[in-house]
């Protein structure tokens, strides 16, 4: 293949990786680049540094190029389509000359709780520490002299969705983090916009709200084209040539919605990986305003409720270098894959609580339990089986602990989930993760055989659709044509582990106030 005119393109920015894939008419992937990249916490802040941001989109491209030419024989000077996506929620702002006023900070910041709080109060409408308007308001609060300067509020995939196409654009999923939707016009919520320009009258900035805030596009919409300079960003070589529509970028939560063909009321999908967010088309309003839950959007605007953690695999990660080290040091000839596939697939064999053990895999705070910096315990009472089966299935169950705690009160709104739809790392070893998960979350949970490409995938189904799929709707799009022979894997609870991650609950919720007295120790008054 030589002529790619008809492919798309979608590029996602991860926690840890960003990775290009491209795939034809037919939804299959043709050629993939990838860049490994990791947050650093500076000045307070979980940040990128806006020299990475650039050299990981530029070093994922070109690892796709080099694959697309080792696979095809040919460069890739044009696509049908491109997609941008990111980790949602953030702050990005920009002054008059496009500068960042302040270093990226990611969603991972739980710096913001007042203003959360403040705003949340306001709009009653939860707002939750990670999201744009958040940001904005704590700076606010803070007295930071930048904001006066601001002249755009973006996200991650905002801002480099802007460079490549001049376009300052995002789709209604990435914009239900940055501030309220109203789904019935897919847009930003005009009272709560008015409501906020109100309780900053007094500080006199030039701009209001609404005019710094990206454009709303739904999935479907045409964004912007790659422009020259775009094109050169994206590929210095100067293969890539410029004029390529691009569709609305959108946040991983929006991408993994479409890779999992979660878009549909009743549908939800749960992504699991360095954090963890389970997220489901509602088919009526919650009755109340829950801190816990996030209400955002699918891509085409239909309202989503969502349970976000910020800790998920990181712990796990961490535990597996320790034990990669090890090997190391004795000589072992082990790998990551191998280290990683002994920790999920010996958890299935430890006792069905973990033998008494209890973890907290918090790398950082935890809004949903109250923990606003994270402290990684392992705890192992005297009675407790300290066996590498049960040390496995403890972090697993850690893992998933809070995502629990918040899909408690989806249950009780009696919010109707036939199936969730797993992907990320969590998923990638045989059917540890599935099993864990189900236990979990009480729900049957199904893996595709597309899970392993996730959001970049996602990303550039969306792009697909910018392109062909003009005569239906998204959901009926992705489950007629994208979906219609998927190869998928279900696994229902079992109920030695519901049992199991039910005991292992009551301690790790007995356990929470360890947790914030080791956070006080060692940070003070949280």
């Amino acid at each position: 293949m030589t002529d790619f005119s008809t492919t798309t393109l979608g590029i996602e920015f991860g926690s840890t990786r960003v990775k290009a894939v491209l795939i034809d008419r037919s939804y299959r992937v043709l050629a993939e680049g990838v860049y490994d990249w990791e947050n650093s916490f500076n000045g307070g802040y979980w940040t990128y540094a806006h020299d990475e941001i650039i050299t990981a989109l530029q070093q994922s491209f070109a690892s796709l190029q080099a694959n697309v030419r080792d696979r095809f024989g040919a460069p890739l000077t044009t696509v049908g389509a491109i997609g941008i996506s990111a980790m949602m929620h953030g702050y990005v702002a920009l002054d008059e000359n496009d500068r960042f006023l302040v270093p990226f900070r990611t969603w991972r910041n739980t710096t913001t709780g007042d203003a959360a709080k403040a705003l949340t109060e306001r709009f009653s409408f939860n707002i939750p520490e990670r999201w744009s308007i958040a940001h904005l308001y704590q700076a606010i609060l803070n007295g930071e002299p930048h904001v006066g300067d601001i002249r755009a509020l973006t996200t991650l995939a905002g801002y480099l969705h802007y460079r490549l196409t001049g376009e300052r654009i995002v789709g209604v999923g990435e914009a239900a983090g940055m501030f309220p939707i109203d789904s019935a016009i897919c847009d930003y919520d005009k009272t709560m916009l008015a409501s906020f320009d109100a309780l900053v009258a007094d500080k006199g900035f030039p701009w209001t709200l609404r005019e710094i805030l990206p454009a709303v596009k739904a999935a479907g919409q045409a964004a912007g084209t790659l422009t020259a300079q775009g094109a050169l960003l994206l590929d210095p070589s100067g293969t890539l040539q410029p004029g390529i529509p691009f569709c609305p970028p959108e946040g991983d939560a929006g991408t993994g919605m479409v890779a999992t063909n979660s878009v549909r009321p009743r549908t939800g999908n749960v992504s699991a990986g360095t954090s963890v967010f389970a997220m489901v088309v509602l088919e009526r309003p919650l009755s109340k305003v829950y801190p816990e839950i996030d209400m955002v959007t699918t891509p085409d605007g239909a309202p989503v409720a969502m349970v976000h953690c910020n800790n998920c695999t990181a712990d796990i990660d961490a535990w597996a270098g320790l034990l990669l080290d090890f090997a190391k040091t004795t000589g072992l000839p082990l790998g990551k894959d191998q280290v990683f596939g002994a920790l999920y697939n010996t958890a299935l064999a430890g006792d069905i609580d973990a033998g008494g053990l209890t973890a907290f895999n918090y790398l950082s705070g935890e809004s949903i339990t109250g923990v606003k910096n994270g402290v990684p315990l392992l705890l192992r009472p005297r009675g407790s089986k300290l066996v590498f089966a049960n040390f496995a299935r403890s972090l697993l169950f850690s893992a998933l602990s809070t995502l629990r705690i918040g899909m408690e009160l989806l249950w009780k709104e009696q919010v109707a989930i036939d199936c969730l739809y797993g992907h990320g790392g969590f998923f990638k070893s045989a059917n540890a993760g599935s099993r864990m998960m189900a236990a979990a979350t009480g729900s049957p949970v199904t893996v595709m055989q597309t899970a392993d490409v996730g959001g970049p995938w996602g990303m550039a189904i969306l792009a697909m659709y910018l392109l062909d799929g003009k005569t239906q709707s998204l959901p009926d799009y992705l489950a007629q044509r994208v979906f219609a022979a998927t190869e998928k894997t279900t696994v229902a609870p079992q109920e030695a582990d519901t049992a199991g991650f039910a005991q292992y609950l009551k301690r790790y919720k007995a356990a929470l106030p360890l947790e914030k007295a080791a956070e006080t120790l060692l940070y003070g008054e949280g």
